[in-house]
């Protein structure tokens, strides 16, 4: 696929000198990075290499927080049943995990009568004595909706089972904020809410006890692209100051936190940056059971970084409340017994392997809808519906297949009788505004600027794609439907050293808002040592250098760009972009060049 490829704005010479001296002569490459992304003084420059976890905001700054801390202590005091119940994807299991895991720790035994009993064989996927959405500890439940008979956010079933088994009140995390009916219905039938969401709200904020989410209008908190699991901290963090208790306990669930951050996709900026730095290390250092069965289960050896945590943790968290139920994440994540969180991880591992199966099957048939129609291949969207996909993984389907059909893309499938999809977008465009320009087909939808869910009635498929093309084509700019490569700085291959890397390194953990920084050399050219890898030969594996340097070389990984080869000879000059990264191998450690893309 063709990319477009652009060079960030450099600042001026005179910032860079004057930065540079600032940071101990720091390399003025490196500088300029820094100053691209608002870096501009020593201070700023120490806050950013050196992350504190004294830079976290007060909590009580977010609107509604001190109702939420009131009406928690007044349930803690008087023995109220609580129930957190939250999303079944990434982001709302670790929420529930973080947030029962660490007031199990302070929650007095409730005297309910006989204590449910849960049996767990060992040998057998088997269950006794335990619904398949929720996990009794006494006074306080987790509950996660299933995925196919409540749908997405707070349910009627779920009010209704906090009702029946006298919960009085429900944290609800990383959904809620457009819950206005069923919030209304949870209060006739004598149940309390706290939300704790992050998604943007409608026009209408639910009358829920307390509503945090820093994206309400009214609301002052100063950063704004908390996960939903970021919203659940703060709210454990208000309880924990407002208690007087030692936060550090609370620091130690940062690992939950950091993964709901990272999968999610919000900004490492900020606050969001302090959660994912330390996380990392409590993940690295002193794993909970279920992370470090995951990681045992991925064979992962070296640190793990956020790459690791978005490509091999996260899909297998999410394969719960794809394939099953995100209750079965929430048990591995929570587990304290070896055996059993062996077991738990064990079997996530099976649902992720069947997962990435009809992942790839929908992804396959999805393409060949496309192929098939002319009519799709000249959209500037992609609505693709099919009666029988899995409603678990169309939405990694969709982000599939916009790595090939570059576009807004939604994938739909039927679900209790109506067409249910996920929405992934191209870097730039809001395809929440796009849906919501669409609203009077939809029965309900929500989510990000990058990706959202939706719900119709079959009937409005048609009359919904047609709009949603027509929105689409108004507002995008032809320029986005060509992926684009940003380019932080040209270098030269001999710049490349061990000190320069040293410092690149130290601009992680990066992610949204602080990308790995990517570089682009000029006249290039190959060595015979270059070729095609992989079992289909899909990736590139070259050695390059420079003319006024040829004793420099670098060996480059390239996947996906096995073809481009073809198009490279030993006396042929090109530019590539990539990334510098560390290539570990039979206890060596090197540096190679990640190829991102090739112009010859």
């Amino acid at each position: 696929m063709k990319k477009r490829w652009k060079i960030k704005e450099g600042s001026s010479q005179n910032d860079i000198k004057n930065l540079s001296t600032e940071l101990n002569n720091l390399d003025e490459t490196l500088t300029n990075i820094l100053l691209q992304r608002k870096i501009d003084t020593f201070e700023k420059a120490k806050t950013f290499f050196r992350p504190s976890l004294d830079e976290i905001h007060d909590p009580f700054l977010m609107k509604d927080m001190d109702k939420a801390v009131e009406r928690l202590q007044f349930a803690i005091e008087n023995k109220q049943n609580i129930l957190v119940y939250g999303d079944y994807d990434v982001d709302g299991t670790t929420s529930v995990s973080l947030v029962y895991s660490y007031l199990k720790n302070f929650y007095p035994a409730l005297n309910k009568g006989e204590e449910k009993i849960v049996q767990i064989n060992l040998d057998d996927s088997s269950e006794t004595n335990q619904s398949d959405n929720h996990q009794n500890r006494y006074g306080l439940e987790y509950y996660i909706p299933d995925r196919y008979t409540e749908g997405y956010g707070i349910s009627f079933q779920g009010i209704d089972y906090a009702a029946e088994n006298n919960f009085k009140l429900i944290i609800a995390l990383d959904c809620g904020i457009k819950a206005i009916e069923k919030i209304d219905y949870a209060t006739e039938k004598g149940v309390d809410f706290i939300i704790c969401d992050h998604h943007r709200p409608g026009n209408e904020i639910p009358k829920a006890v307390a509503v945090l989410d820093q994206k309400r209008e009214d609301c002052n908190y100063p950063y704004k692209e908390l996960s939903g699991c970021g919203v659940g901290f703060k709210l454990m963090q208000a309880w924990t100051q407002k208690e007087g208790k030692d936060e550090s306990k609370l620091m130690e669930y940062l690992d939950l936190l950091a993964i709901s951050t990272c999968a999610d996709i919000v900004p490492i900026t900020g606050e969001n940056r302090v959660f994912v730095y330390y996380g990392l290390k409590v993940i690295n250092e002193n794993p909970r059971l279920g992370i470090k069965t995951m990681v045992e289960l991925a064979k992962l050896k070296n640190e793990l970084t956020v790459t690791d945590v978005v490509f091999t943790i996260a899909p297998r968290i999410n394969a719960a409340g794809r394939i099953e139920t995100g209750n079965k994440a929430v048990e591995m994540l929570v587990e304290e017994n070896t055996k059993k969180a062996l077991k738990f991880g064990g079997h996530i591992n099976e649902l992720n392997i069947e997962r990435k199966e009809l992942d790839k099957t929908i992804t396959a048939e999805g393409l060949k809808q496309i192929e098939d129609n002319t009519d799709l291949q000249n959209k500037k969207t992609t609505v693709l519906f099919d009666e029988n996909w899995h409603k678990g993984v169309i939405g990694i389907v969709a982000s599939r297949l916009i790595e090939t059909h570059y576009r807004p893309t939604i994938i739909l499938t039927e679900s209790n009788g109506k067409a249910t999809g996920s929405a992934r977008s191209v870097k730039d465009f809001d395809v929440y505004d796009a849906i919501d320009e669409c609203s009077d087909l939809l029965e309900q939808f929500g989510g990000h600027k990058y990706a959202a869910g939706l719900t119709m009635k079959l009937e409005n498929l048609e009359a919904f794609t047609q709009k949603f093309e027509e929105v689409v084509s108004k507002q995008i700019d032809p320029e986005l439907l060509i992926p684009q490569i940003s380019i932080d700085s040209k270098l030269e291959l001999h710049q490349i050293t061990a000190q320069f890397y040293k410092i690149l390194k130290q601009f992680a953990p990066t992610g949204p808002g602080n990308m790995r920084p990517v570089f682009m050399s000029e006249n290039v050219f190959i060595t015979n040592n270059s070729r095609k890898i992989g079992e289909d030969k899909t990736h590139l594996r070259l050695e390059v250098f420079q003319e006024d340097n040829p004793s420099i070389k670098f060996n480059c990984i390239g996947f996906g760009l096995g073809d481009v080869l073809d198009e490279l000879d030993e006396g042929i000059s090109f530019s590539i972009v990539y990334n510098i990264e560390e290539n570990h191998w039979y206890g060596n450690t090197t540096l190679q060049l990640n190829i991102k893309d090739i112009k010859v």
